[in-house]
């Protein structure tokens, strides 16, 4: 066992985490300790892949995905942490499934889940529909088990929801630890997330919304900057506010990226669609009325043109912090003369932290490997530790 892999072990062994047996849906509603334990577990896996030690603490098993919105990243994230754990990914395409005949979640959510030890769900594109259809999954896993019509009950984690994105932001975090060298280190930091110019689809809110609610509660000073109308769920900027207050960190909002980049240690450009319609997109698919939705794409596209110039350039990364500031986002990225004649970010920016950002991305499949991991072991720490010591090498690996 490697050093760093035996301090790993001894600080997820010092954590009291309660997600044993449980899902993970959104990040406010876990402790500290459970955080921590996800950071922990996943930088150890990430240290034992890169030394080409085995894993697959599963025989056997499916981790079923179901994608109600289009993915890379976490889609191959999560088939690669499956694997990564011995688990068979397997993809539900509810297009090629009864569901597309009007069979109920409690029924799909049922028959999936037999010999399954996991369940990732995106459904991020309908404000008050996606975290509540995790809920319905996650009840109907719960009464199956308790009704003795599954011999186990599949954990639900969530791939983005219409709230948050823990899987997402939980890589952000560990990127930061890397960068800055610590949890710790990151107190005080200042890290700016700003609406950012997209000519491509209107985008969801999670992403902002994760980063806002999860990085003020290790200290991190975070400037929130978006145009009119392009704010938040309010009740998740309440418990950014909250967490910012109990932990000594700070929100600030802002109407200008100028505002935000000032300074700043981090800067996180990304944009999303305004929240009017966000929920005009949520009645009208209750309404089945596919060709509304289509036209409302096209307002929200008119709306960002209204504001093209908020986009990360040379010029605004010169305010940051001595001119230096890391840039991050969550990808795809809308890059200026690239992907899109004007986007989020200058080409140059984006080249310069390029690197970066696959590294942030590279995260993400350990992250939800920790998820699952923890969800499912009771003792994650006292198993890591025997496969540090005893498991056989990672067929493949290069030793």
């Amino acid at each position: 066992m490697s050093d760093l892999a035996a301090k790993l072990v001894g600080e997820l062994g010092d954590l009291s985490t309660t997600l044993y047996q449980k899902d993970f849906l959104l990040t406010w509603l876990q402790s500290d300790a459970d955080l921590k334990a996800v950071l922990t577990a996943a930088e150890l896996l990430e240290e034992l892949y890169r030394r080409g030690v085995s894993t697959r603490v599963f025989d056997s098993g499916l981790a079923v995905s179901n994608f109600r919105d289009k993915s890379t990243r976490t889609r191959f994230s999560f088939a690669s942490a499956a694997s990564l754990l011995g688990l068979t990914p397997q993809d539900l395409d509810e297009q090629k499934s009864q569901v597309a005949h009007g069979e109920t979640v409690r029924e799909t959510a049922t028959m999936i889940s037999f010999l399954t030890e996991v369940i990732g769900i995106r459904d991020d594109l309908y404000v008050g529909d996606g975290h509540e259809y995790m809920c319905q999954v996650a009840d109907a896993v719960e009464r199956g088990f308790a009704d003795g019509v599954l011999p186990q009950r599949p954990a639900v984690v969530n791939l983005q929801c219409d709230r948050d994105h823990p899987t997402q932001v939980l890589a952000d975090l560990l990127h930061l630890t890397r960068v800055f060298g610590s949890l710790e280190a990151l107190r005080g930091k200042r890290l700016a997330m700003t609406w950012a110019y997209s000519p491509s689809y209107g985008k969801p809110l999670s992403v902002p919304q994760g980063v806002i609610a999860l990085m003020p509660r290790f200290g991190i000073e975070v400037v929130l900057a978006n145009p009119p109308g392009y704010g938040l769920l309010p009740e998740i900027v309440d418990i950014a506010r909250q967490h910012a207050r109990e932990s000594g960190g700070r929100l600030t909002l802002v109407d200008s990226m100028e505002a935000a980049f000032d300074r700043a240690d981090i800067v996180y450009p990304k944009s999303w669609a305004p929240l009017s319609i966000m929920q005009r997109r949520t009645d009208l698919l209750h309404r089945g009325d596919a060709r509304s939705v289509e036209r409302l794409e096209r307002v929200a596209l008119a709306e960002n043109e209204r504001h093209a110039d908020w986009q990360c350039t040379e010029e605004l990364m010169k305010a940051t912090r001595d001119g230096r500031a890391l840039y991050m986002h969550c990808l795809p990225a809308d890059i200026s003369g690239v992907s899109c004649e004007r986007g989020e970010v200058a080409a140059s920016v984006f080249d310069r932290y390029r690197n970066d950002t696959y590294r942030e991305a590279g995260h993400k499949p350990f992250i939800i490997a920790a998820m699952i991991l923890l969800t499912r072991c009771e003792r994650p720490a006292e198993l890591l530790a025997r496969i540090a010591r005893e498991a056989p090498p990672r067929r493949g690996a290069v030793r």
